[in-house]
């Protein structure tokens, strides 16, 4: 366990105080719409990643024609840092569950082996109704996706409690999930894994964005700017769960901090 100066850097969900360090990750509340965990008060001197995202249905106002072609066109340049991320977004609707990431079919593959992990990132959103997503998340031919940033609706990641949905989002390139809000199992997961930022958005921007759009997430300014449209976008900050994901998870950011003993080189 970490002292001194040293103990005052982690975050108070992590506090030896809980008995476990997963145990006050999210606030359990038998209220269906996530409330923000973090308060917007951490420090801002860390290099914490914050992110948004929501996701809709795309907008009645694009064709299908229109949609898949743009979807179809060579994808800008991808930039992810500490701070920020770019590239095409892919948009979701409510209620995006566990099956629909990763059906249950898929859990036998183990993430600690490359190639079963080259696999879940394959394998990202092939349980969604093709009806209502007519454009594929990754290509047959791709182990990952082009789309780098989702933008969803309302209680995201629903249903399993699996490791594995966060671990293929990962797996499949995605950096960043932007949504009105998120189960919050599914939101624990992905902060202990250090896959994904999952951040909320302010309003529902997933009615207002398109799969194939070309966005940027901005973590400092807590924003996302649709560049297709121009159009920018509030975010919430990801608060202390922020450093954690940048660590890798839960365990890594455990060793980094020192509460746990660092594993032998």
């Amino acid at each position: 366990m970490a002292t001194g100066a040293a103990a005052a850097t982690i975050p108070t969900f992590l506090s030896s105080s809980h008995p476990s360090p997963l145990s006050k990750l999210l606030p359990f509340s038998k209220s269906p719409t996530f409330k923000p965990l973090f308060s917007s008060s951490s420090s801002s001197s860390s290099s914490f990643l914050s992110l948004s995202f929501s996701s809709s249905s795309s907008s009645s106002s694009s064709s299908l024609p229109s949609l898949i072609a743009r979807a179809n066109t060579t994808p800008p340049s991808t930039t992810t840092t500490t701070t920020t991320f770019h590239g095409l977004c892919y948009v979701l609707g409510d209620n995006i569950d566990t099956d629909q990431i990763i059906p249950a079919e898929h859990l036998t593959l183990v993430p600690s082996k490359p190639d079963e992990y080259r696999k879940l990132g394959s394998l990202a959103f092939c349980g969604l109704p093709s009806a209502e997503y007519p454009i594929p998340f990754v290509d047959p031919s791709q182990f990952q996706s082009r789309y780098t940033i989702i933008v969803a609706g309302e209680n995201f990641g629903c249903g399993s409690s699996r490791e594995h949905a966060p671990v293929a989002l990962g797996a499949s390139g995605v950096s960043a999930i932007v949504a009105e809000s998120y189960a919050r199992i599914f939101f624990r997961n992905s902060v202990a894994t250090g896959e994904v930022y999952p951040v909320e958005s302010e309003g529902r921007i997933c009615e207002e964005c398109s799969t194939g759009d070309v966005v940027t997430v901005e973590l400092e300014e807590n924003r996302l700017i649709n560049h297709t449209t121009g159009k920018v976008y509030r975010l919430k900050p990801i608060g202390d769960a922020g450093p954690v994901i940048q660590a890798g998870g839960i365990f890594a950011y455990a060793r980094k901090t020192g509460m746990i003993a660092s594993t032998a080189p």
